[in-house]
């Protein structure tokens, strides 16, 4: 562990399918995990905490568990600068520092829902965080529905509820990558990645439970090697209310 408007027959069949989801779940909420990795090509404790995420992404992928993977900068500078690795991302891991009042930040560090941090690499920790996380069922459920179109990506949700305190969260996801590390603590190796955070954009719902969004994409993004995650958080305590993948137009018709 490291410290450092007219409406379209497609449009109505996914206000359908959001309203067929809200209407089950009414009955019987299913509970969710949104796990958020923070790690590093420049780090030699994270290489077995993104082969976890991996495994987790296969053994879990008909369930609602979600898998983001935030490479940070601030291993940058000691040798490998990681190809993906941000400022923002960085920031957000400071953000839930804040939240729950646990610092200094490190790497390999997994949040499950907002509310409890992993080392991301301890296998029977974090299993045993997602199993306690699909026990509790969410407050409320998101449906999204996504169109790409050469850059753009236009994404809409309907939500079950809204509170003021809450923000939309739309993350663009690489499924997989491996690079080649020349220097820095995990030199000469090739490393694995899985579910990389290509971009994460926030938005206000302003007090409306439908609606879309839109945000730029990736230049290599397709909707086979990448996919769309959105999550509802409370921004005064941190802790994600709902999760769900967004479904592609192309795949619905």
């Amino acid at each position: 562990m490291k410290k450092i408007k007219i409406i379209s027959a497609f449009t109505m069949l996914f206000l359908l399918i959001g309203n067929t989801i809200f209407s089950q779940n009414n009955k019987d909420k299913k509970g969710f995990a949104l796990l958020e990795l923070y790690t590093s090509e420049g780090c030699s404790s994270c290489p077995p905490a993104d082969e976890l995420m991996g495994k987790i992404q296969k053994q879990y992928k008909d369930s609602n568990v979600y898998v983001l993977s935030y490479h940070v900068d601030y291993w940058d500078k000691q040798g490998w600068k990681d190809i993906f690795s941000s400022a923002s991302n960085t920031k957000r891991q400071y953000d839930y520092a804040k939240f729950m009042e646990k610092e200094p930040i490190y790497t390999p560090q997994l949040i499950i829902n907002g509310k409890i941090d992993y080392i991301g690499s301890q296998e029977t920790a974090v299993q045993n965080g997602i199993h306690s996380a699909l026990s509790k069922p969410a407050i409320t459920e998101i449906a999204l529905e996504a169109n790409a179109h050469e850059n753009k990506l236009n994404v809409n949700y309907s939500l079950s509820k809204v509170s003021k305190d809450n923000r939309l969260f739309i993350a663009v996801v690489q499924k997989l990558a491996k690079s080649n590390v020349k220097r820095g603590e995990n030199a000469n190796r090739i490393l694995s990645h899985f579910q990389i955070v290509r971009s994460l954009n926030s938005f206000a719902f302003a007090g409306n439970s439908k609606g879309s969004v839109s945000l730029a994409l990736p230049k290599d993004f397709n909707t086979k090697d990448f996919e769309v995650i959105g999550f509802v958080q409370n921004m005064n305590t941190g802790i994600i209310l709902t999760a769900n993948r967004a479904i592609f137009a192309q795949n619905l018709l």
